[in-house]
């Protein structure tokens, strides 16, 4: 394999420097990121500080009780604290 020139050198590292820009700006923008992890599950990031890490079949479990949640939610407004880094959306005004 050839060895790289200056040029070629930087280029790539130009390249990687603004994907690398890019991934912080959509870190910053609020937006949630699905990725899946090394051992398969799938990581949801942007909810808070760490990912939420499921298996495919916890997942379908959890997406299937979406109702139920909703609901509790509603029930349970008064007790439930609110981040306030981010705007909250209601319950009531799903899309």
């Amino acid at each position: 394999m050839a060895e790289e020139t200056a040029e070629q050198k930087v280029a790539h590292l130009e390249a990687e420097n603004r994907a690398l820009k890019e991934q912080v700006e959509q870190r910053r923008t609020g937006q949630l990121r699905l990725k899946i992890s090394e051992k398969g599950g799938l990581s949801v990031y942007g909810l808070g500080r760490f990912p939420v890490t499921l298996y495919k079949e916890q997942w379908i479990r959890l997406l299937e009780q979406t109702e139920e949640i909703k609901e509790f939610l509603k029930e349970n407004d008064q007790q439930l604290k609110v981040k306030q880094s981010a705007p909250v959306r209601s319950i009531d005004n799903e899309r």
